[in-house]
């Protein structure tokens, strides 16, 4: 992109100098505008924008020092040249105490004046990078429902800002809880597609051989059930964004189509020949390590470099205590508003329960918590007699878990997996999710104790 010339003015009270510089600037490609003297010159910059300032020293009425002053007050990054006679040396000094950038001294060559002008401009251009710089790096990030006091978060928020703008593919990385919808969903928002819809789908809440169907949508007949076609996530999120959650637990074959999707954009309905086309940011999420599934071998390394071209990781809240006190405030009137229960603080010692509990469910943990305690509470500040933490979160830290009497490890894990079956009605998925584990890790748990693998409920 061409550079857009710089604006200069002029302030010279003799009038064949004044049209000599005019003159020389105009043909070394400035844009040029003069005044006779300091209070002429004062009114052009409350009305028009220069990138610098030219003024001769001794001028009528009002002095060069003077017209410094007030052109700092006027703008006190614009770079100010002096041009002075050599007897009034000790005065331009003072002038560059003021604010000015530089001067010449009388008589001076026009090609001198004209160094010292692209010197200064160039500069100048520097110190408003610096200046930008200052304030990127000093910003706070402010995203709607997004709590971000600590500086880890304010990180992943600087993110975010970069890559919003770009339709580049991103992978949320980060344990169950700590707000990875919420993420996508301010990338999506800060994006040029905005406009369009914000398709959510979590890979895991979704039985295997319904994925796929659900993802790239089916054709009337494909399968027993299909009376009409119906489109899939990636068509309902045409010019829009497509949030895919818990993608490490995508099965091999919907693996490869999703690689397309990637590559060329398009892809066939279940059943379908005709191919469609979209236009689909994608924002993936996983609670996994994927590198890790590549070396297990259950999931496609190319998918895994073409999701990866931004990555963010979100770090749980054990890692960032900061947050907790205005996660904790956020919710407390969240949920006070909702019930209409008068509870609008937290007390000091209900604050320390908080500030030393590990949260292994991170932020949706302390959702509940807060909400739980909100709803049980009675006064209009919560205290440590409100907050009830759940057993494993009351374990004093460094003490390990202690099995029921009785039992041996391999039983009470059976039981924890039986149990988990049993809540999640013989979903695999959701028992897997309940645990923590991957649905292939809880089938290898389950082979492993001798387990039977129970069909998938539908």
């Amino acid at each position: 992109m061409k550079k857009e010339k710089a604006s200069i003015l002029i302030v010279e009270d003799e009038p064949k100098l004044r049209r000599l510089l005019e003159l020389q600037l105009t043909d070394e490609d400035f844009i040029v505008t003069s005044a006779e003297d300091a209070e002429a010159g004062v009114v052009l910059l409350t009305k028009m924008t220069f990138d610098m300032v030219v003024t001769d020293f001794k001028l009528p009425g009002m002095s060069g020092l003077e017209f410094v002053h007030a052109v700092k007050r006027i703008n006190a990054n614009l770079p100010v040249i002096i041009m002075t006679a050599y007897g009034t040396v000790e005065s331009a000094v003072d002038a560059m105490k003021a604010g000015a950038s530089d001067y010449v001294l009388k008589p001076f060559s026009l090609a001198e004046l004209v160094l010292v002008i692209r010197k200064e401009l160039a500069s100048d251009e520097l110190r408003k990078e610096n200046r930008d710089l200052r304030e990127a790096l000093g910003k706070r990030y402010e995203y709607k429902n997004i709590i971000a006091t600590s500086e880890k978060m304010q990180a992943v928020l600087g993110l975010v800002e970069r890559v919003a703008p770009t339709n580049a593919t991103v992978l949320i990385g980060g344990e169950s809880g700590v707000g990875k919808d919420l993420i996508a969903r301010a990338i999506h928002e800060h994006s040029n597609r905005a406009s369009g819809p914000f398709v959510k789908i979590n890979s895991t809440a979704i039985p295997e051989n319904l994925l796929e169907s659900e993802l790239f949508g089916y054709e009337k007949g494909a399968f027993s059930g299909a009376a009409t076609s119906k489109p899939g996530k990636f068509e309902l999120a045409d010019k829009g964004t497509l949030f895919l959650d818990e993608i490490g637990d995508v099965p091999p074959a919907t693996q490869v189509k999703l690689l397309r999707v990637l590559q060329d954009r398009e892809f066939e309905r279940l059943g379908g020949t005709k191919t469609q086309k979209v236009d689909v940011r994608l924002i993936a999420a996983t609670n996994r390590d994927l590198r890790a599934a590549l070396e297990e071998g259950t999931f496609r390394e190319d998918l895994y470099y073409r999701l990866n071209v931004v990555a963010i990781d979100i770090p749980p809240l054990r890692d960032r205590k900061e947050d907790i006190p205005a996660l904790a405030n956020f919710f407390v009137e969240k949920y006070a508003k909702d019930s209409g229960k008068p509870a609008h603080a937290i007390a000091p010692d209900a604050m320390k329960i908080l500030m030393d509990s590990r949260w292994p469910g991170n932020v949706r943990e302390l959702e509940n918590i807060i909400q739980r305690s909100v709803t049980l509470s009675s006064g209009n500040t919560l205290t440590a007699t409100d907050i009830h933490l759940d057993s494993a979160q009351r374990r004093a830290p460094g003490t390990s878990p202690v099995l029921p009497e009785g039992m041996t490890l391999d039983q009470w894990e059976e039981e924890i997996l039986q149990e988990a079956l049993r809540r999640a009605n013989g979903n695999k998925s959701q028992a897997a999710r309940s645990l923590g584990i991957s649905r292939n890790a809880l089938r290898y748990r389950l082979s492993k104790i001798g387990v039977p693998d129970p069909p998938e409920a539908e």
